[in-house]
């Protein structure tokens, strides 16, 4: 065999060989999750104005585990309201979480008790009420301060 054979059957080997060892990748396109207005909630500031916002309501087991995981955003206006049925600390954290949240919670009297300012994207760190909650609010990072929303201020909802 020549040469120039003997490096033609080499080169082919070669190129079968790493061509049927190659795996066929297989990409899983995620569905994009987007809002589905469910209700309106308006927070009363103690100076007599008001924020209203647009909510996504959170309440069954599967709806509170997943919260807002997987969003890549969120309208200025849009929220998530997790609604329990007593009042308890309560703990989020931000695992799976594409943006960054300001986490208001609310006691069973409608009052903002505490909050869990600009947590942080993909951040599983223990965000506690330090207070019992029996609803947790949650919007886009930086409103709670834009909006000079306070301890103390009352909401208000209503579903759809």
């Amino acid at each position: 065999m020549t040469l120039k054979r003997c490096f033609s059957v080499i080169l082919l080997s070669f190129i079968l060989v790493y061509f049927s060892c190659k795996e066929d990748k297989k990409v899983i396109k995620q569905t994009e999750i987007t809002f589905t207005k469910e209700g309106e909630l308006t927070i009363f500031k103690n100076n007599s104005t008001q924020v209203n916002f647009d909510i996504e309501i959170a309440e069954t087991e599967y709806e509170t585990q997943t919260g807002l995981m997987y969003r890549n955003n969120m309208e200025e206006n849009h929220g998530m309201l997790f609604i329990f049925n007593d009042m308890q600390p309560r703990s989020f954290y931000m695992k799976n979480t594409k943006i960054g949240l300001d986490l208001i919670f609310i006691d069973d009297n409608n009052k903002i008790v505490s909050f869990q300012k600009n947590a942080k994207p993909f951040n599983e760190a223990s965000l506690p009420s330090n207070v019992p909650a029996k609803y947790v609010f949650e919007i886009n990072a930086g409103l709670v301060d834009e909006k000079q929303i306070a301890v103390g201020d009352s909401i208000s909802f209503n579903r759809l």
